[in-house]
């Protein structure tokens, strides 16, 4: 696998003066002051595309030395706040802006290095095409055939990533403008460099401390139309970016993601530690992407294929597309067995969050995520070969961020430091109370004792010379 994403992410105070983490497809990585944000997103490098054409297994292929990754490269992620608007009902309004570029210092390869990727356009199209007249397909063939389109392409990173001109997606654009979004070049991301994840509409927390950071709508509505349930239409939690303070272990993290098109929801797992500073770490369900056989809640996102992936074509323009976690981890085996050179497992391709549970800040986090698409050998379209049917990841990114430098320096004396120092500090306080109460008890005992109580000389052993105490000093005279 290639992976191409992004070091670092940057912005200034979110508009409840509190600085505000910040998105993503899963969110949550931070976009706090001096908070080191590296998203990597990156793509599918197939070993040889004509063998799948002829029915063999897809193999990923074998650049790169990064385990279960493949050559990769870094693309600093910048993100800003813009049309910042507080509403009288206790909310505030605001669309944040993204950019990605290239950073071959602190790259594994180069944009301009070929891999090998599906072509989605020939590929998606025909799944789509599958229950159409047969005249349709033909029809299709001739088309992919006349503008030299192929089942799997030979193209550079730099292209795949952030676009190149396609003459067939011209066309579509000239005769169908709205079919698909891309106005110009083709590109996995080219739709998300310079642009925004839509109007979020939250609560400040200000008048319902409850509802503080909780979404109130995106783009103007407070639940969408992707899916057949109203569960999964609903707009949960924040924007992926904060969460309410005071947490416990009972707390989970809900935030709703535009580029998933759904609300997702972290269960705690542990209590930990980032830079001595306490954390509750969060991480995925097993349920997240379960089918609705597995977890029947997640039946509205149907139609499901296998149990581990999401289906999202109903909010990606009907493509057969796939939402899971990386290598298929957490999801039926079969799906990871399809694809040679897959390897799921818990240390590289799980997500999880640590949260401050004081703040509801994140301090930590790892969020990973693929995108697949379903491919099959499909009747009257040759392109298609004899593909066999399979769910092929396209391209799997991980955003990760952790606070750092000043901020963490501040935060931790803030809401660390100075918190033991006074916690310590009450004890030496009423030590010193204690000290200073007894003083005047332990004086006023000592004024108080009889003034007699110093030892007297015995008359037995009292010299001669001296008047006796019980001797008067004035005697009359003798008789």
């Amino acid at each position: 696998m290639t992976r191409v994403g992004s070091e670092k992410a940057t912005c200034g105070r979110a508009p409840t003066e509190a600085a505000w983490p910040g998105g993503g497809a899963a969110s949550g990585c931070g976009v706090l002051p001096e908070v080191a944000d590296e998203p990597r997103r990156g793509c599918v490098a197939l070993s040889r595309g004509e063998r799948a054409v002829a029915g063999q297994a897809c193999r990923r292929g074998r650049a790169g030395r990064r385990a279960a990754d493949g050559r990769w490269a870094q693309t600093p992620e910048f993100r800003r706040k813009s049309n910042i608007t507080f509403n009288d009902n206790d909310t505030v309004s605001f669309v944040e802006y993204r950019s990605f570029q290239f950073q071959p210092d602190k790259s594994n390869g180069l944009e301009s290095d070929y891999i090998v990727m599906p072509n989605i356009l020939v590929l998606g199209a025909s799944v789509m095409m599958e229950d159409k007249p047969m005249s349709l397909k033909l029809i299709m063939t001739l088309i992919f055939t006349t503008f030299n389109e192929r089942a799997f392409m030979n193209r550079t990173v730099g292209e795949i990533m952030w676009g190149y001109e396609d003459p067939l997606v011209q066309l579509i654009n000239k005769y169908f403008p709205n079919m698909f979004p891309f106005k110009g070049k083709f590109g996995l991301f080219a739709e998300f460099n310079n642009s925004d994840s839509g109007l979020f509409t939250v609560f400040t927390g200000i008048k319902n401390f409850s509802r503080i950071h909780l979404v109130d709508k995106w783009n103007g509505v407070s639940k969408v139309n992707y899916w057949h349930s109203d569960q999964c239409n609903m707009i949960n939690g924040t924007s992926g970016q904060m969460w309410a303070p005071f947490m416990t272990p009972e707390s989970s993290l809900e935030f709703y993601s535009p580029e998933a098109c759904r609300s997702m929801k972290l269960i705690y797992e542990e209590e930990g530690t980032f830079e001595g500073i306490p954390t509750y770490r969060f991480k995925a369900p097993n349920t997240l992407f379960a089918n609705g056989t597995v977890y029947p809640p997640n039946e509205g996102f149907c139609p499901c294929l296998e149990s581990g992936i999401q289906n999202v074509s109903t909010c990606r323009f009907n493509a057969p597309l796939f939402l899971s976690h990386p290598h298929f981890y957490n999801a039926d085996p079969v799906l990871a067995e399809a694809v040679l050179g897959l390897n799921p497992n818990e240390k590289d391709h799980s997500l999880f969050l640590d949260i401050h549970p004081v703040t509801g800040i994140p301090m930590n986090c790892s969020v990973k995520l693929q995108l697949s698409l379903y491919i099959k050998a499909i009747r009257g379209i040759g392109q298609t070969g004899q593909i066999k049917p399979v769910v092929l990841p396209l391209l799997w990114f991980e955003e990760r961020g952790a606070m750092e430098g000043q901020t963490l320096e501040t935060f931790y004396t803030q809401l660390v430091l100075m918190p033991k120092v006074l916690h310590y500090a009450q004890y030496v306080l009423l030590a010193v109370g204690c000290v200073l109460l007894l003083i005047p008890i332990i004086y006023q005992i000592r004024s108080q004792s009889p003034e007699g109580a110093e030892s007297q000389p015995s008359p037995a052993t009292q010299p001669p010379w001296l008047p006796s105490p019980y001797t008067p000093l004035l005697q009359g005279p003798q008789q």
